[in-house]
């Protein structure tokens, strides 16, 4: 069997993925292709003629058959309707044998594991969170799920590596020439930057909305020489579903002092200066992270650049005081930073392949400085797992996990020893997410834990006093702690692949033994 470069066995082959090219390392693969495209046609000769009356009716127009591949986007997040309703009315028409490629699926998608058992969708190539990765975990599905990151998924699609068929865009406005924009409207969710790459590359797009306006819709985020057809519904999801408990700041006391160590760590190092750009995500630690780094920042006087990632409304803070110049949404993760991208121009929507593609003329993961991420676990070597929980249940999805671990100068993995009694340091992680040596530095609350590559964080961190801890004192305390782990019991069978950015194979993920 073939073994990439984290030492992982894979076979040369999985039935219902294809060929495996085994990971060889972060920045190994070069691009072999030119870039994929959509077909061109001509513009509809009457005017609104892009509406539809209904959501069969655009399916229809579409030319959606059995066995073609649909996509969906998940800036809705938990409030998101637009795959339900979609897949439920393939069901009604007799379409089946569905590949769906959504940006991620949630625990407000688990209608569609009966669609699953019924034969109308046979496979998912996109996250998936809560039920139907607990599905997939238990062989649910005839063939392996495909995870990729926030900037291998729009790579797949521009490599031509998959193509879609049908692109199902919910969009919280939309006008009846294809004009659409997140930013407004009673379902406005702020950036569709998940979106773009669909609309751009799909063989067919449907825009579906519940505001559609009258006359020309502006500001407009995806235009409509990309959209093929427009239908309204009564509703395509609820917005207060993009918002979640890991939206917000920890109070956790121990939680506070591991993002206090962490914002320490980036004030030590040669990333804090002016123009310094970061990431920090929507957890809550790294939200904490966030407010510390603020500030050292009004203490320090230092003015960064860019925030970038998913959005939320402590980065508005930041852009409204003057602490950084812009920001750069692919996502907007709660209700203030809907409101603030469509009403300030320093806040910017951009595509995921303009986030986080690797292959690109430069995306702008390539210019963090910073950025705050979590984990299930982490091993010896610093690889981390996002992807399954201790039990080996696959409940998660990468997000831009490997693309920002990658590109950033400085890589920070923010998190608790241990997890109730579930220690998040191991000898090996059960599933390889992302590599070590794209990972710079584990904080837990014992301290911070430097990747020895980094000699020069090391210095730093000692030049600023802060707590030093190697990652074999960290592994036997988690021991001491929570005693020997019962060893994983799972089957042969492959139920997932996880793919590095560029499209190899870093792992794969067994069912879970019944």
């Amino acid at each position: 069997m073939p073994v990439n470069a984290l030492g992982r066995e894979l076979p040369g082959f999985i039935e219902g993925y294809g060929e495996v090219k085994p990971f060889q390392g972060a920045f190994a693969r070069e691009p072999e292709v030119r870039s994929a495209g959509q077909p061109m046609r001509k513009g509809r000769d009457a005017m609104g003629s892009k509406v539809r009356r209904s959501l069969r009716d655009a399916i229809e127009a579409s030319g959606l058959k059995s066995g073609m591949t649909v996509s969906f986007h998940h800036h809705l997040r938990n409030g998101d309707l637009v795959v339900n309703q979609v897949i439920k009315t393939c069901a009604e028409m007799g379409i089946g044998d569905l590949t769906i490629f959504p940006t991620a699926l949630f625990g407000v998608h688990k209608e569609l594991i009966d669609h699953i058992r019924s034969g109308v969708v046979r496979r998912i190539m996109g996250s998936v969170n809560g039920p139907i990765g607990k599905l997939v975990s238990q062989g649910g599905m005839a063939e392996p799920v495909v995870l990729r990151s926030h900037g291998g998924r729009p790579r797949a699609v521009a490599s031509g590596e998959v193509k879609i068929d049908v692109a199902f865009i919910g969009a919280p406005s939309a006008d009846r020439f294809g004009n659409l924009s997140g930013a407004m409207g009673r379902s406005a969710c702020g950036s569709l930057g998940y979106a773009f790459t669909d609309a751009m590359y799909a063989d067919h797009v449907v825009a579906v909305t519940d505001n559609l306006v009258e006359g020309m819709l502006c500001p407009i985020s995806i235009p409509q020489m990309y959209v093929d057809q427009v239908v309204a519904v009564e509703s395509i999801g609820d917005p207060s579903g993009i918002v979640s408990g890991s939206t917000r700041i920890t109070r956790d006391p121990l939680r506070l002092l591991i993002a206090q160590m962490a914002s320490s760590l980036i004030e030590a190092s040669s990333c804090f200066k002016d123009g310094i750009s970061f990431q920090t995500g929507a957890g809550g630690i790294p939200l904490a992270v966030t407010a510390f780094m603020k500030d050292a920042m009004i203490r320090r006087n230092v003015k960064g650049s860019f925030g970038l990632g998913g959005i939320t409304g402590y980065f508005v803070e930041l852009l409204k005081e003057g602490l950084v110049e812009c920001l750069m949404d692919v996502q907007s993760f709660d209700l203030e930073a809907v409101r603030s991208i469509g009403s300030d121009p320093r806040h910017m929507e951009i595509s995921a392949e303009w986030y986080a593609s690797p292959w690109t003329k430069g995306s702008a993961v390539d210019s963090l400085d910073v950025v705050i991420l979590g984990a299930t676990e982490v091993d010896l070597d610093f690889n981390v797992n996002v992807n399954t929980e201790a039990d080996g249940y696959l409940l998660h999805g990468i997000g831009g996990h490997q693309d920002t671990a990658a590109g950033a100068k400085l890589t920070i993995i923010a998190q608790p020893l241990l997890r109730g009694r579930i220690p998040c340091v191991v000898d090996r992680v059960h599933c390889a997410t992302t590599p070590g040596e794209v990972v710079d530095a584990v904080v837990t609350e014992f301290g911070i834990t430097v990747n020895p590559a980094r000699g020069d964080l090391i210095s730093a961190a000692r030049e600023a006093k802060l707590p030093l801890i190697s990652m074999e004192e960290l592994l036997s305390k988690a021991r001491a702690i929570c005693g020997p782990m019962d060893p994983l019991e799972q089957e042969d069978r492959i139920v997932a692949v996880v793919e590095w950015r560029d499209g190899t194979v870093i792992d794969v993920i067994r069912k879970v033994k019944a």
